[in-house]
């Protein structure tokens, strides 16, 4: 992977767990959705400015992934964007103070390890 494949790549994780973020924020302000609530939480998608540009940034991280896709194989880029896996986490624990147990970090470094294998090539 050049560094310019690999700089799609991170645009791409990184606009994708942005967006992450806005959504997360944005579906805070809604509150928990119920059956009673359901149709105005989905109304209300559309009217709360955090969850429009979370999705602005999911179509930019959308945008990268084609992109990259018409540079890199899906076998290496596809498991390559796992790594947004492990920065959801961290934005988890650092913005939301979400817990992280210690098996959620034994998976993540169980993901990282195998990003690692697939897109090592041997010179």
């Amino acid at each position: 992977m050049s560094l310019q494949e690999f700089g799609l790549l991170l645009l791409s994780i990184i606009t994708g767990v942005t967006g992450q973020f806005f959504l997360k924020t944005g579906a805070l302000k809604l509150g928990k959705v119920n059956a009673e609530n359901a149709i105005r939480h989905i109304i209300s998608i559309a009217t709360t400015p955090e969850l429009v540009v979370g999705l602005m940034f999911y179509g930019l991280g959308a945008i990268a992934y084609i992109l990259l896709l018409t540079r890199v194989k899906l076998s290496v880029v596809g498991p390559s964007i796992a790594l947004s896996y492990v920065f959801s986490v961290l934005l988890g624990y650092f913005i939301f103070k979400e817990a992280i147990p210690m098996e959620r970090v034994l998976g993540l470094g169980f993901i990282v390890c195998g990003v690692i294998l697939v897109v090592w090539q041997r010179s």
